[in-house]
C-alpha cells in the first residue's frame, strides 16, 4: 500500500513550505524553495572589481537595439516575461560538446587539469606541455562524423522540446563561425559552423534552439604551478606563446587585459544572438558576481530588444542569484533560474514559477572514455521527479570528438522517448499538484509516486516495479477535503479498464495484468477539481 500525505496551501508561496512526508531523507521544509544568493567566492568569475567592469562596458562599441528594455533592473522587471513555450516544454537537451572530448580523460575541465592535477598523465599520453599544449588538441577535434540531421532526429525521438548545445565552454573555443575570435570551429578543427548546422536541423524538426556560453570562466581558468609557468614563460611556449595569449588568458591578467576580455565576452554573445537568434541564452556560474551586473544588464537588454523586434519569446537562464540583484534567487529578474544536478542543489520540494535542472546523462558532463551512462529508467525517474516539483528537466549529453553520440547514450535517449510516447500527456504542459509525491528515498520499499496536473486531470506516476496488488493513495481519501468526485481512472498506454474504489481510506486501484511499459506507470484520475497552475509571469515563486 502506498500512503500519501496531502496538504493544501492557502497561497502560492505556501506550496513550497507544504509538509510532505517522504522518507527519512526528506530535506526540511525551509529548503524546499532552493533559494540562495551568490557564493562566497568568485566561483570562476574574473576576479576583478566594479570599476574594471564599468570601464569595459564604456568600451563596447555596439549600441543596444531600440526597444522596451533598458540595461536596468527596473526595466527588466517591468518588461520580462517567461516564454510560454518553456512552461510547456518540461524536457530539453543540454550538451557539453568541445575540444576536451579529444583527450576524453577526467572530465570537461581537462584544460585546467592538464596544467595541474593531471600534469603527469598528460605528459605520459601526449608529451610535455611545452610541446603539446591544450591548443594542440584543436586539430584533433575533427567532428568528421557529425551529422546534424541525425542528431536532431535522435533528439526528436527522445521527446525533447528544446536543445541547448555548448557554444563555448571554459576553454574559450567557439563552436560557431565567428568574426569576433579566430579560435573557432569554422577556422580551426572541424572547419564548419557546428552551432549553425545544428540550429538549422533542430528547428526544422519543430524544437526550440538555445546556446550555452561558459566563456566568462576562461579568464582565470588555468593556473599552472610555478615551475611549469616559469618553464613555459622562459621559452614563450604554449600558455606564454604570444600567438595564443588571447586564447589562454594566462600571460596577462592585468586590469586592462580583463577589460579587453569582458568586451570580447560581450561581443561573442552579441554575435551568437545575431547569427542564431537563440530561444535561450544560458550562462554558467561565472556570471553570478554582483560587480558584473552592468555587463549582464547590457547583454540582457540587447537580447530582449532584438527578440522583441523578431517577435520571438526568449529567455536568459542562469544559476544562483546571477540575475537577482537582491542576492536571492526567489527574486530573479529577467532570467530563468537553473540548478545544477538533481539533489542537494535543486529544489527539495515544489517550487512555483520557472526553473530547470541541468543533469548529466553519465558520470561526467563532457565525453570521457570511461564514463558510465545512466539507464533510461533512471532518467525517466529524474524527469518525472523534476516535473512533479514544477520544474523543467534539461538532460546533458556528451558527444565524442568525431561528432558521434555514443550508442549507449542514444539507447538511453530512445528509451526516454519511448516512455514519453506513452506517458507524455502527464509531462508536457503540466504543473505541480498540492504535493509532489511520496517515496523514492533511500531505504524506501515498494514503488514511489509523483503527481502532475493538466487541466482537471490528476496524474499519479508510479515508479518502480509494476504493481500486481491493489495500491491505495491515501492522499485522495474522501475525508481529505477534496473537491469533486473521482469518476474515472485510466492507465496511460493500456486499453484495459482500471477497477477502483474511493472511500475514507483513499483511492484504491487495481492495475491491469499487462504492464504498458518497463518502468513508470501513469494513472490518469478524473473528476476532481484541480489546483490552478503555479506558473508565474516573471518566473519567481512568490
Amino acid at each position: 500500500m502506498i500512503a500519501l500525505i496531502r496538504c493544501w496551501p492557502a497561497a502560492i508561496f505556501a506550496i513550497a513550505a507544504c509538509a510532505v512526508t517522504l522518507s527519512a531523507q526528506t530535506p526540511a521544509a525551509p529548503n524546499l524553495l532552493a533559494s540562495g544568493g551568490n557564493s562566497a567566492g568568485f566561483d570562476m568569475a574574473p576576479e576583478t572589481r566594479l570599476a574594471v567592469v564599468e570601464a569595459a562596458v564604456a568600451q563596447i562599441p555596439s549600441q543596444i537595439p531600440a526597444g522596451p528594455f533598458e540595461p536596468t533592473w527596473d526595466s527588466l522587471k517591468k518588461n520580462y516575461r517567461v516564454p510560454a513555450w518553456f512552461y510547456e516544454a518540461k524536457f530539453g537537451l543540454f550538451m557539453h560538446w568541445g575540444v576536451y572530448s579529444v583527450p576524453a580523460h577526467h572530465n570537461e575541465w581537462y584544460e585546467k587539469h592538464m596544467y595541474g592535477a593531471d600534469r603527469a598523465w598528460h605528459v605520459e599520453h601526449f608529451g610535455s606541455q611545452e610541446k603539446f599544449g591544450y591548443k594542440d588538441f584543436i586539430p584533433l577535434f575533427t567532428q568528421e562524423k557529425f551529422d546534424p540531421n541525425a542528431w536532431a532526429e535522435l533528439f526528436k525521438k527522445a521527446g525533447a522540446r528544446f536543445v541547448v548545445p555548448t557554444a563555448q565552454h571554459h576553454d574559450n573555443f567557439a563552436l560557431w563561425d565567428s568574426q569576433v575570435t579566430p579560435f573557432n570551429a569554422k577556422q580551426m578543427g572541424p572547419k564548419r559552423d557546428l552551432i549553425g548546422d545544428l540550429a538549422q536541423a533542430v528547428r526544422a524538426r519543430g524544437m526550440k534552439f538555445g546556446v550555452s556560453n561558459h566563456g566568462i570562466e576562461n579568464f582565470q581558468f588555468i593556473n599552472p604551478p610555478k615551475d611549469l609557468a616559469d618553464l613555459l614563460k622562459a621559452k614563450q611556449a604554449d600558455l606564454y606563446d604570444p600567438k595564443w595569449a588571447d586564447f589562454y588568458h594566462v600571460a596577462d591578467r592585468s586590469d586592462a587585459a580583463c577589460e579587453k576580455f569582458l568586451v570580447d565576452w560581450y561581443a561573442r554573445n552579441v554575435e551568437l544572438i545575431e547569427k542564431y537568434r537563440p530561444d535561450m541564452l544560458w550562462f554558467d556560474n561565472g556570471v553570478d558576481q554582483r560587480y558584473l551586473d552592468p555587463l549582464k544588464l547590457r547583454i540582457a537588454a540587447y537580447y530582449y530588444n532584438r527578440a522583441a523586434e523578431w517577435g520571438q519569446a526568449v529567455s536568459i537562464s542562469t544559476k544562483k542569484a546571477a540575475y537577482a540583484p537582491g542576492g536571492d534567487n526567489v527574486a530573479t529578474i529577467g532570467s530563468i533560474i537553473d540548478f545544477e544536478k538533481i539533489g542537494a542543489r535543486s529544489p527539495a520540494g515544489i517550487r512555483p514559477g520557472a526553473w530547470q535542472v541541468d543533469h548529466p546523462i553519465g558520470t561526467t558532463w563532457g565525453y570521457t572514455s570511461d564514463m558510465k551512462i545512466s539507464s533510461a529508467a533512471s532518467i525517466v525517474t529524474a524527469l518525472v521527479d523534476t516535473v512533479s516539483r514544477n520544474g523543467v528537466f534539461l538532460l546533458n549529453l556528451s558527444p565524442k570528438a568525431d561528432g558521434t553520440i555514443p550508442q549507449e547514450q542514444q539507447d538511453t535517449l530512445l528509451g526516454v522517448g519511448a516512455w514519453l510516447g506513452v506517458n507524455g500527456e502527464a509531462i508536457y504542459g503540466t504543473h505541480n499538484w498540492t504535493t509532489f509525491g511520496v517515496g523514492g528515498g533511500r531505504g524506501d520499499k515498494g514503488p514511489h509516486v509523483r503527481f502532475t496536473v493538466k487541466g482537471e486531470s490528476l496524474y499519479a506516476i508510479v515508479i518502480g516495479t509494476y504493481p500486481t496488488e491493489e495500491i491505495t493513495l491515501t492522499s485522495l481519501a474522501q475525508n481529505a477535503a477534496l473537491e469533486g468526485r473521482i469518476t474515472r481512472v485510466t492507465l496511460l498506454g493500456s486499453r484495459e479498464s482500471v477497477p477502483f474504489t474511493h472511500d475514507a481510506g483513499g483511492l484504491n486501484v487495481k492495475f491491469p495484468v499487462a504492464a504498458p511499459g518497463p518502468y513508470a506507470y501513469t494513472l490518469k484520475i478524473d473528476g476532481l477539481k484541480m489546483n490552478a497552475s503555479t506558473n508565474t509571469p516573471d518566473g519567481n515563486p512568490l
